[in-house]
């Protein structure tokens, strides 16, 4: 009985880790088929917003969780450019968790994702070292929507993160300010089977890119290939 109940105990220590990586790579996956979907609608992301984009965000069916309040919680992937100016390709995948609340995530009782570009290195490195605030710790504003719109606005021009929504179909810019961004590093050590840092994964190629990234790198890269930035 004992040596029964030791192999059923070495079982499951050997089947979770594997069952937790997959839930991971099913969630970058499923940011990969989010971002494809988004930005081949109609009116997307506007071409010059995601060229002057150092990092994106993808946050796939963010849920609310509390009714009145606009509680959020979501678990999602975030991609850059590579290198220390963020000038290179679309780099392997660190997780990420968005949590907090306010009034612009009334999501009703819909699964909504999310898509966040991050528009100065000051703000992608911040959010790769620790937990950042939308709205205080960086500046945070409704993207512009439309294949055609300007990257040269004053709210676009003066925000560090620009942030979109898509729910039923619908997609347009959407203030997330008031919710925190940080990076997953359990969804990490499960994703990639060892401690990693999201900043070790973005600066330091930490990790080979996983499979279940690839189509999203390939999306991304396709969409915007270069970083078009003033000062990369």
């Amino acid at each position: 009985m004992k040596k029964k109940m030791l192999g059923l105990g070495l079982t499951f220590a050997m089947v979770l880790p594997v069952f937790a990586q997959e839930k991971e790579a099913d969630r970058v996956e499923n940011a990969g088929t989010v971002m494809k979907e988004i930005l081949n609608a109609p009116d997307s992301i506007p071409q010059s917003v995601l060229d002057k984009a150092d990092c994106v965000v993808i946050l796939p069916s963010v849920l609310k969780f509390a009714i009145g309040i606009g509680g959020s919680y979501g678990r999602g992937v975030m991609t850059c450019r590579g290198g220390s100016t963020f000038h290179g390709p679309w780099g392997a995948p660190t997780m990420m968790a968005l949590e907090g609340g306010s009034a612009g995530l009334q999501l009703g009782g819909n699964a909504t994702d999310f898509v966040l570009l991050l528009m100065s290195p000051r703000s992608a490195k911040s959010i790769l070292s620790s937990k950042v605030k939308l709205g205080g710790d960086a500046s945070a504003a409704a993207g512009p929507v439309g294949r055609n719109a300007s990257a040269e606005t004053d709210v676009t021009m003066r925000a560090e993160i620009l942030s979109y929504s898509r729910s039923r179909g619908l997609f347009a810019g959407i203030s997330l300010e008031g919710s925190t961004l940080r990076p997953d590093n359990d969804a990490n050590k499960k994703l990639y089977g060892k401690e990693v840092s999201a900043s070790d994964i973005v600066f330091k190629n930490a990790v080979p890119v996983p499979a279940s990234a690839k189509a999203l790198l390939a999306t991304l890269q396709k969409a915007s290939p270069r970083n078009k930035s003033k000062g990369n």
